[in-house]
């Protein structure tokens, strides 16, 4: 798999604190990769790094296959969570002036900054001094200075946070957008739905160690299990009575208004999932019938979980 960004052993040391401890990670081109992990984990300081912003005290990180140096950041766009704009300029003069920071000419920057403005609807604010913003719409602008010099790699810190779910369905829509242009983007979050909705790869870090990391589908399929919900018509006791010979944990769950019930179980194995839907058939009036994925949040929480209970020492 070809990667964009490669970060190998890195280790990072703060008086009295391990930030980082022999992290790894490979993000690989032209996709969504999360950074996730509780407060305090290590994924800012590991964002630092990459940006160049502070060096690991061992550990390499390697960008387009050579060593990452400054020469570098200029193919880097970075939101972080804590935005900084200056209040008393106007939001246009402010916009243009980091465009021309980042080498675009003036004639360039106004082009594409009026037309990003109006793709989010914020053209009005244009002459408006920041301080008039709300937070969101402060966001907004933000991310255009973000990704106006077309980086390579695009890294957002918590890139919602303050959103309405209109405006944060929007932004998706543009990240999912310039990732389909070929642009690598590493997604930091607190919000697993968002995960679900956007990341192609993840990297979950806690106490400061790389716990699990991988593809979104692998990593849903690692932590499924074989439990199945069906939803169906008929006496729920004659379909218990033919699940009972492939699985265990049968529950019954709501009926609606058309008289359609669900009802879940744990399957043995995979392999007696279609023989077991076959017998359900004969039982009852089968509707509907899916496998049970855990979500993000139930699966965050499970590895969190079990990294912590089986390494109490480093509480």
């Amino acid at each position: 798999m070809d990667h964009i960004l490669q970060a190998h052993d890195i280790c990072k040391n703060f008086v009295g604190h391990t930030a980082l401890d022999n992290v790894s990670v490979d993000i690989p081109r032209g996709k969504v990769y999360g950074l996730l992990g509780p407060n305090g984990a290590g994924k800012t300081t590991l964002i630092r790094i990459i940006n160049h912003i502070t060096a690991p005290d061992s550990g390499t990180v390697t960008f387009n296959g050579h060593r990452l140096t400054a020469a570098d950041v200029p193919n880097i766009g970075y939101l972080p969570e804590e935005r900084g704009l200056y209040k008393k300029m106007k939001v246009g003069e402010q916009a243009l002036f980091f465009a021309r920071l980042k080498g675009l000419s003036k004639a360039d920057a106004t082009k594409s900054l009026r037309e990003w403005f109006d793709k989010l609807q914020i053209s009005d604010w244009w002459d408006k001094k920041v301080e008039e913003l709300s937070k969101g719409m402060a966001q907004k602008v933000q991310f255009i200075v973000t990704v106006l010099h077309k980086p390579e790699l695009l890294i957002f810190d918590e890139p919602f946070s303050g959103f309405d779910p209109i405006n944060a369905a929007v932004l998706k829509r543009e990240i999912l957008e310039l990732r389909d242009k070929g642009t690598t983007i590493i997604f930091s979050t607190h919000n697993m739905g968002s995960v679900e909705e956007l990341c192609d790869c993840i990297t979950l870090i806690n106490r400061s160690r790389n716990i699990l990391s991988g593809g979104l589908h692998s990593i849903r399929e690692q932590f499924a299990g074989h439990n199945y919900e069906f939803t169906f018509i008929g006496n729920p006791d004659m379909l218990a009575g033919a699940l009972n010979p492939f699985g265990s944990n049968f529950t019954l769950g709501a009926i609606d208004a058309d008289g359609n019930a669900t009802a879940t179980i744990t399957c043995a194995d995979s392999q007696a999932a279609r023989p077991m839907l076959a017998a359900a058939n004969e039982a009852v009036d089968i509707r509907a019938f899916r496998r049970i994925m855990p979500s993000m949040d139930q699966i965050f929480i499970s590895a969190v979980e079990s990294y912590n209970s089986s390494n109490p020492a480093k509480q």
